[in-house]
């Protein structure tokens, strides 16, 4: 009783590989695939240049704050605007209203005679409707005696 295995063997009119349907079906999902991938690289690089954007107009901004005091004034109503290529920028001068959760920060300044003054930078770019900007603010301390004032309002 010694049984002897056969191969099988596909029909002589059919011969091994995928069907079409098995064909298509991979296709598309490499097509979704890649339609993903190049979804988020578009993402990246617009994220990209928003960045640079950002970057650039952080970098005018500083320059231009740095500018308070040697080019513009240093007081209270003082400002000045400008370009720099496609960004347009624009800085004031106010008087410090003082901290919100710090309400001893004026009277710390009165008593150590020194004038806390708030510098604003706007920076903008883009034409109408894509326009962006960006405010920066920083608060610089000048003597109060600088214009005849000594300190403890004497």
């Amino acid at each position: 009783m010694l049984r002897t295995i056969r191969q099988r063997s596909l029909p002589t009119g059919r011969a091994g590989g995928f069907t079409l349907l098995e064909v298509l079906l991979a296709f598309v999902v490499f097509a979704m695939s890649f339609a993903v991938v190049l979804q988020i690289l578009s993402g990246s690089m617009r994220n990209t240049v928003r960045a640079r954007e950002y970057t650039e107009a952080a970098l005018i901004a500083q320059s231009v704050m740095d500018q308070v005091g040697l080019g513009i004034p240093l007081e209270a109503g003082a400002g000045m605007e400008g370009e720099e290529g496609p960004y347009r920028w624009e800085v004031g001068v106010f008087e410090f209203g003082g901290m919100v959760d710090n309400p001893r920060t004026l009277e710390v300044s009165e008593l150590t005679g020194v004038e806390l003054l708030e510098v604003e930078c706007e920076v903008s770019w883009g034409e109408f409707p894509r326009e962006r900007s960006q405010m920066f603010n920083t608060v610089r301390a000048v003597l109060a005696n600088r214009d005849g004032i000594r300190p403890g309002g004497a």
